[in-house]
């Protein structure tokens, strides 16, 4: 019938700035998760450095079910639970919350690895000099053990950035969740999704090239 509405279009210019306004979501909510993940996850990484046994019944079995649940399935369960409570949070807020903690869940472990990566010899002569535990910390162990584990907390972020694809199942509107969208909408999901995987590179390649440039500077 020549009267019959279309319901597919052709991909448009206008499309791509909605994929462009997602990528832009994408790296807020990345940006928000690695931040207060990576601050949590120095805290807890202390924590399980400095006190072992009582830090690990508590803080690490914590930790341990954040990174070994699926993060989908947290996901969901948090967004579902936190209205129960009467604790009423957008996906964008959800999403972040779950996210921060995930990632500190691993940065935990990254950030005990390098405080234990300095050694007690090093330590020990930190404290003949006269240095308080803090300042042990602060001058010795944090500028040497975080240095050797920058490359792991790089690997961490990038991981976040890839990871907050899946918020998409909370209703936000960020890239994995516009190209879906497009998808059904112009049935052309070859070209969307190389769109979208060039917003993903885009969004990852300034963070894994600065880090190298800082790696290559503190080598030399």
């Amino acid at each position: 019938m020549s009267n019959s509405a279309s319901f597919f279009t052709d991909f448009q210019f206008s499309d791509l700035m909605f994929l462009g306004e997602a990528a832009g979501r994408t790296l807020g909510i990345s940006i928000v998760s690695i931040t207060i993940g990576t601050i949590l996850g120095c805290v807890f990484g202390w924590a399980l450095q400095a006190s072992r046994w009582f830090a690990q019944a508590t803080i690490g079995t914590i930790l341990d079910v954040f990174r070994s649940v699926p993060l989908i399935i947290q996901l969901i369960l948090f967004y579902n639970f936190f209205p129960i409570i009467g604790w009423k949070m957008g996906p964008f807020a959800a999403g972040a919350f779950v996210l921060s903690i995930y990632t500190a869940a691993l940065v935990a472990n990254v950030v005990r690895g390098g405080i234990d990566a300095v050694g007690t010899p090093m330590r020990r002569a930190a404290r003949s000099l006269g240095m308080s535990y803090w300042q042990d910390l602060r001058y010795v162990v944090w500028p040497i053990g975080l240095r050797a584990v920058f490359p792991s907390w790089v690997g961490v972020a990038l991981s976040v950035i890839k990871d907050s694809a899946l918020v998409s199942v909370l209703g936000y509107l960020e890239l994995l969740r516009a190209s879906q969208i497009l998808i059904t909408r112009t049935q052309e999901p070859f070209i969307i999704l190389a769109c979208a995987g060039a917003f993903y590179f885009a969004l990852s390649y300034p963070l894994s090239k600065y880090s190298k440039k800082l790696e290559e500077g503190w080598a030399s």
